[in-house]
């Protein structure tokens, strides 16, 4: 395969996974190619920060181009949110047959606290594990076989985590790849005002201890709904996560 796409939720640590996967320096990395098609062509809903670069492609159609295009002279990785294409992609099985598919999640609580902090009118709908959910299964009934992995087994071991990723895709380890500098790189300036702290951590850090339970509970509704929405879809797909993890 030549396209390597991460399908992932807000706020699931999924920019300092692609990070990483920039500093390979193997592969033409896109951020979100999607997210233009969404928000400019699906909603009327732009989110804090959203600055579109102009020229992007914003149709479904294009930014498939786009990527195919690029991978004819490398190959190409890219994350993007599943609720972006959730019920266009499984439809396109020429496409979807061009590339490897991994899933990474975030407990849907930790999830909507910090996304609640950046975008307090965020929806049901893109806090995004049930489109994962969803996206997965799809994908599965199409004959591909997805890895799923979670927020917690990124920064608890990332050169573990990145290891068993890099394997599945058929990537040689990198370990070069592991630290950054603080320089925005091509394609987040759309969207730079996100990412900050990723910018300026260098490299993943394991997580602070905190009681993300409480601190949701405190914000109230409709956080604490939309969590509890997502989190059976979360449940299931932690326990593929944590069973590949053992095979």
């Amino acid at each position: 395969m030549k396209i390597h796409a991460l399908w992932c939720h807000p706020r699931s640590v999924s920019t300092a996974f692609e990070r990483i996967m920039r500093e390979r320096g193997d592969l033409a990395v896109l951020h979100e190619p999607f997210m233009y098609h969404h928000y400019l062509t699906t909603t009327d809903r732009l989110f804090p920060d959203f600055a579109p670069e102009p020229g992007h492609p914003t149709t479904y159609a294009d930014i498939r181009e786009m990527i195919c295009e690029k991978a004819q002279a490398s190959p190409v990785f890219f994350k993007d949110m599943a609720y972006y294409v959730a019920e266009t992609l499984p439809k396109d099985r020429d496409f979807a047959g061009q590339m490897s598919h991994a899933f990474l999640l975030r407990d849907p609580t930790e999830a909507a606290l910090s996304y609640a902090r950046r975008d307090p009118a965020f929806t049901r709908t893109e806090l995004g594990h049930e489109a994962q959910h969803r996206m997965y299964h799809a994908l599965v009934s199409l004959g591909h076989d997805p890895l799923v992995l979670t927020a917690d087994q990124l920064r608890d071991d990332p050169e573990k985590t990145l290891r068993r990723y890099w394997a599945h895709i058929g990537l040689d380890f990198a370990s070069h790849a592991f630290a950054w500098d603080d320089r925005v790189p091509a394609g987040w300036e759309a969207v730079k005002g996100w990412h900050r702290e990723v910018l300026q951590s260098g490299a993943i850090r394991k997580p602070t201890q905190t009681n993300a339970a409480d601190q949701l509970a405190a914000l109230g509704e409709p956080y604490v709904g939309i969590s509890a929405h997502h989190e059976p879809f979360y449940a299931e797909m932690r326990e593929i996560a944590e069973m590949q993890a053992h095979q």
